[in-house]
């Protein structure tokens, strides 16, 4: 096999489906490219959650292609899936495959590597397994329309979840993200994942806890339990497994020092779940429930399956058993039909409640979605001015929760120092979610004690413990 560049889009689930495809080619003898310009094949994993995210992504097919042109590109993830005429179109691209028919990517790039700049990939380039889902088009009537070969298939039918875990991104290769659980049976009516990701699927138990002990065993000390709706992960499972089961398994079965969960919906956040985590230091005192409005109008245009006095009983029940815990919401500002008085008991909501940070998003269009036809379509500039007003917010309140940590001593873990920092400081993250700096060089991938003693622009500045004792003696 030639050799291959993976470019990521998007959000952890994508970024961990593009690790296991990664796997896949490098045990199939493919060769991993340093960068995009110097790989036979590209891979493009992307991501459809905005229009912006659809916009970068024909970006960086031009720019490779421009860069390139031998380069063979195949696009896949979300946007293939959901619109993969329109990617066929473009330029330079060699192949487009759905989320449904990823498995089928090494034979895909294997075929690819066999054909020469002569021959026309439409003749030469053909699977011959696509997991009994017909292509979008035909190969041959690709070419008839001058479109790049599509491979698609009934996402709704998909089982099966791709394993793999992050080994980049945030903490640097330092806490891998795995991915435990995908799709979604939720139909919220501004998103489109269910529709590119198909219903909503377990990584089974034994596979979990094999992937996790395999990252202890390899020196990994925190792992990121990721998923599309992490809480609804085993409801598909026989027997039905509940999340608090497998996390309880994954501690009780493991030697992983710390577990960290990522984004969970508030009504799967419990009291008997939020008394576990307080219950036991091996996981981080963190939660992040999308929260997306708390204006109950708006939460019902959404369909989402809360309101905001549900909502806001998950965050007391939170800070009474963790008062330290860090609280992150996502908040979908401008959705059709907002008015100001439901902008602003969002921004009261948020005021008046202990979040620590918000991922602030603009609400954009989906095609096949519900509100993209409902009336009421804010203009831009309306929704990015209550988008500034959010992410004003948004940074008071994380300025608040870092300075309410001055004082306390945090356990932290190193992160991996950029190689051109020449401060002789380390970065490093808290339990809670903070970014830390302390002022001494560690390697990274190592848990410490420090003491918050000041902050500086977004970061707490710490003094490690096993520091302060040495200089007292």
């Amino acid at each position: 096999m030639s050799t291959f560049f993976i470019q990521q889009f998007g959000c952890r689930a994508t970024q961990a489906d593009g690790a296991a495809i990664e796997r896949q080619l490098r045990e199939q003898g493919g060769v991993a490219a340093p960068d995009s310009s110097t790989a036979d094949v590209v891979v493009l994993n992307t991501c459809t959650v905005t229009a912006a995210a659809d916009a970068q992504a024909r970006d960086a097919i031009r720019k490779i292609h421009a860069a390139n042109p031998a380069t063979r590109i195949l696009v896949t993830g979300c946007y293939a899936q959901r619109a993969p005429e329109e990617i066929a179109t473009l330029p330079g691209v060699s192949f487009v495959v759905g989320n449904s028919q990823k498995p089928q990517i090494p034979k895909l790039l294997h075929s690819i590597s066999g054909v020469s700049e002569n021959q026309s990939v439409g003749e030469e380039l053909v699977c011959p397994d696509n997991g009994g889902a017909p292509p979008v088009r035909s190969v041959q009537e690709n070419q008839l329309f001058n479109l790049a070969p599509i491979l698609i298939g009934n996402i709704f039918e998909l089982t099966d979840v791709l394993v793999a875990p992050v080994l980049g991104g945030e903490g640097n290769h330092t806490r891998p993200t795995l991915k435990i659980q995908d799709g979604c049976n939720s139909r919220c009516s501004f998103c489109v994942i269910p529709f590119v990701r198909g219903k909503s699927r377990s990584l089974p138990v034994k596979t979990v806890l094999s992937e996790i002990q395999r990252l202890a065993d390899s020196g990994f000390r925190e792992i990121v339990l990721s998923g599309i709706n992490l809480g609804t992960y085993g409801r598909d499972l026989a027997p039905r497994v509940e999340f608090s089961d497998l996390l309880r398994r994954i501690l009780d079965q493991t030697s992983v020092q710390r577990l960290r969960i990522s984004s969970i919906e508030p009504l799967d956040v419990t009291q008997d779940l939020i008394d576990f985590f307080a219950s036991n230091d091996r996981i981080a005192p963190h939660f992040h429930m999308p929260l997306q409005s708390a204006s109950d109008r708006i939460l019902a245009a959404m369909h989402r399956w809360y309101r905001s006095e549900h909502y806001a009983h998950r965050v007391e029940l939170i800070h009474d058993r963790l008062p330290n815990a860090a609280i992150g919401a996502d908040v979908i500002t401008g959705f059709p039909g907002e008015t100001d008085a439901d902008h602003a008991a969002t921004l009261d909501f948020i005021a008046a409640r202990p979040f620590t940070y918000l991922h602030v998003f603009s609400y954009s269009q989906r095609p096949g979605t519900k509100a993209a036809s409902l009336p009421g379509q804010l203009p831009g500039h309306i929704i990015k001015t209550r988008a500034r007003a959010l992410r004003s917010l948004a940074d008071s309140k994380s300025a608040a929760f870092r300075r309410s940590q001055i004082g306390r001593t945090l356990r932290v873990l190193t992160l991996r120092r950029d190689p051109a920092d020449d401060s002789g400081s380390t970065p490093a993250l808290s339990e809670n979610y903070l970014q830390v700096s302390l002022p001494v060089e560690f390697p990274p991938n190592q848990f410490l004690d420090a003491t918050v003693t000041h902050l500086n622009d977004k970061h707490l500045l710490a003094e490690p413990v096993e520091s302060a004792a040495l200089s007292a003696t």
